[in-house]
């Protein structure tokens, strides 16, 4: 399959990974981004698990690893996940891998959110998927203590019913942030960018598994992983909420939601002045992430979703752009 742009970067006028890419995904390897085997292989190979998706039903993910400078799907030692197009009811699933792949470029590139290393590909009948970057492995291939928020919680849907995920807040998040990690108002800050840019971009799915902590075996405390899962649903799910778990606990709302039904800026001052995040660091933040638009567009120009689709994206972008300037 020829391609014009880097499926990892998007850099322009390249046929396959270009080199930074190439070096940062698979250790300086010349990978190819055709794989060697199609989606029919990829299904009846043995799953390493089932995962579900709101948006998607049930969505196999399979572990890859790098074998003679090839991917090959693998029951252990896997050093990428890689998610194909899902299966499901919900619009424009063909779509999928690269609308997550273009919001966690526009995460990294644009607001330099830490996020997980990832990329496309293709299988060998060219049907894309979505390929990142295992980071809970240390080089040795031994597993990093990891834990998302659900686990952290302790909420299970056998003590909390099918809705676990999605019963809670972002506040009460940041709770349990404060009571495991000592280097609070660092991390509080790296989440706090990223609910902002969960509300711009219109991921209604970011619920508690899709916030984790790791330990840091150096200083032995806790710390945010790199954020992943990170993709816009309304272009998949239309009347998907404005964000999947409300921002405030306690069913509390400010003044202007209940005018709206709409978060704006006075509910995210509120938010950060109550997970502990002072108003000049507030406002530095907050205004960072509304000042990118022109940038936002030309990644969104530039990635492989479907042109029609590009239009709704970015017009879903400065709708909640248009909110948070109020």
């Amino acid at each position: 399959m020829k391609i014009d742009r880097c499926p990892a970067c998007l850099k322009q006028g390249v046929e396959t990974y270009c080199n930074p890419c190439l070096k940062k995904i698979f250790d300086d390897r010349k990978v190819n981004h055709l794989l060697d085997f199609t989606r029919p292989e990829f299904n009846s190979a043995k799953l390493e698990r089932n995962y579900r998706l709101s948006i998607s039903g049930i969505q196999i993910k399979h572990s890859l690893k790098l074998e003679n400078n090839k991917l090959v799907l693998t029951e252990k030692d896997g050093e990428y996940i890689l998610k194909p197009i899902p299966n499901g009811v919900f619009k424009n699933l063909t779509q999928v891998p690269y609308n997550e792949h273009l919001t966690m470029q526009i995460a990294n590139q644009i607001y330099k959110i830490d996020t997980a290393i990832n990329a496309i590909v293709f299988f060998a009948d060219e049907e894309p998927a979505y390929i990142t970057k295992r980071f809970d492995r240390r080089k040795d291939g031994t597993k990093l203590l990891q834990e998302d928020f659900a686990q952290i919680a302790g909420r299970t849907e056998e003590t909390n019913g099918q809705n676990y995920k999605y019963d809670f807040s972002y506040e009460e998040i940041a709770e349990l942030m404060r009571r495991h990690i000592k280097p609070y108002q660092i991390e509080i800050e790296k989440y706090f960018r990223v609910i902002i840019f969960n509300y711009l971009f219109s991921n209604g799915d970011a619920h508690l598994k899709n916030f984790s902590l790791y330990r840091n075996e150096e200083y032995g405390d806790y710390l945010l992983t790199k954020f992943y899962d990170l993709l816009n649903t309304s272009l998949h799910v239309p009347a998907e909420t404005d964000l999947a778990l409300d921002l405030f606990k306690d069913n509390f709302e400010t003044i202007a939601y209940k005018a709206g039904s709409k978060y704006t800026k006075p509910d995210f001052e509120e938010f950060a002045k109550r997970i502990g995040i002072s108003q000049n660091r507030y406002e530095k933040v907050y205004y960072e992430m509304l000042d990118q638009s022109s940038f936002v567009k030309a990644v969104i120009d530039s990635s492989l979703l479907q042109s029609d689709l590009k239009e709704v994206y970015y017009e879903s972008y400065v709708d909640r752009l248009e909110r948070l300037k109020k």
